[in-house]
C-alpha cells in the first residue's frame, strides 16, 4: 500500500446547505485533492464513492489517502476528510484510462423542452443558500414541495460563474436537485445525504464544455427514515456524463 502525506483544501462557505456544506461539493473538494496529491494523475476518474459522516463546515477540510491498488491501466484510492481533529468524511475513487470499445447508451437524455424556453425557479435561501450559485430552470411540470404524484425532479442547470463540465462539476450536479421527495411534499424537512457514488462516463474524458446541464434525480424506495434516490446528468448536447446514486437520512418536518 502506497500512503501519501495529508492534504489541506477548503470547503467554500458559498456552497452551504440546510445541514453543513453541500454534499456534492464536498464530495468535489475531495476528488480535487485526491486527483491532485494521492493517485490518478492523468487519468480519468470512473467511480467516486463518498461516506458523509458528519456535517462539513466551511473551511479547511485535511484529506489524508492511500493507493491500495494500482495497475497499468487503473488506479483505486481510499481517502478521508477531517475537520479540527474529526473525520468528516469518507470515500474511495477509481481512476482509470481509455482505451477502445464497445459504446452504448442505456440513458438517453430526455426529450424535453431546452433551457431558453423554461422559467428559474428559486430556491429558497434559508433552506439552499448554495442554490444562489446555480440558475435552475425546471424542464417539466414537477416543482418542489408542489405535491405531486411522482418524487422526480429533472431541470436544466448551470453555474453562475461559468465554470467547465469538468469531473467535480458533474460531481456537484448530481446532488444539485432538491431531494426528489421534495415533488410530492407541501412542507421542506431536512434530506442530508449519508453516501453518494457517482458513476462518470466517457464524455468527461473529453472536454464536456460549459453551460447548461440536463439534471434528473427521483427516488427509488423511501421508508424507516431512509431513501434511496437515483440521478442523471447530462450535457446540453445529450451525452450522458455521469449517474449518482445516494442514501439519505430523511428528518422530521421542522417549524
Amino acid at each position: 500500500m502506497t500512503t501519501s502525506t495529508e492534504h489541506e483544501t477548503r470547503i467554500d462557505p458559498l456552497w452551504r446547505s440546510w445541514e453543513g456544506a453541500h454534499g456534492g461539493h464536498v464530495a468535489a473538494v475531495a476528488l480535487a485533492a485526491v486527483r491532485a496529491q494521492f493517485a490518478g494523475g492523468d487519468q480519468p476518474v470512473r467511480t467516486l464513492t463518498t461516506h458523509f459522516l458528519a456535517p462539513a463546515a466551511a473551511g479547511p477540510l485535511h484529506v489524508s489517502g492511500a493507493v491500495p491498488a494500482s495497475g497499468r491501466r487503473t488506479a483505486a484510492c481510499v481517502f478521508s476528510g477531517h475537520q479540527d481533529g474529526l473525520p468528516v468524511v469518507v470515500g474511495s475513487a477509481l481512476f482509470g484510462s481509455g482505451r477502445p470499445g464497445t459504446s452504448y447508451d442505456g440513458q438517453p437524455a430526455p426529450d424535453v423542452p431546452g433551457p431558453e424556453d423554461r422559467r428559474a425557479v428559486d430556491l429558497p435561501g434559508r433552506l439552499a443558500p448554495f442554490a444562489r450559485q446555480l440558475e435552475i430552470r425546471p424542464a417539466t411540470a414537477d416543482l418542489p414541495l408542489a405535491g405531486g404524484e411522482r418524487a422526480e425532479l429533472l431541470a436544466w442547470v448551470r453555474f453562475t460563474d461559468g465554470r467547465p463540465l469538468d469531473a467535480g462539476a458533474v460531481v456537484t450536479l448530481t446532488d444539485v436537485l432538491p431531494p426528489a421527495l421534495y415533488a410530492v411534499w407541501r412542507s421542506p424537512r431536512p434530506v442530508p445525504s449519508a453516501e453518494l457514488t457517482v458513476h462518470f462516463t466517457d464524455a468527461v474524458d473529453e472536454s464536456a464544455g460549459d453551460g447548461w446541464s440536463l439534471v434528473r434525480i427521483r427516488t427509488d424506495h423511501a421508508g424507516a427514515g431512509w431513501a434511496v434516490d437515483d440521478s442523471a446528468v447530462w450535457a446540453a448536447d445529450g451525452r450522458l456524463l455521469a449517474l449518482g446514486r445516494q442514501s439519505r437520512v430523511v428528518r422530521g418536518e421542522r417549524p
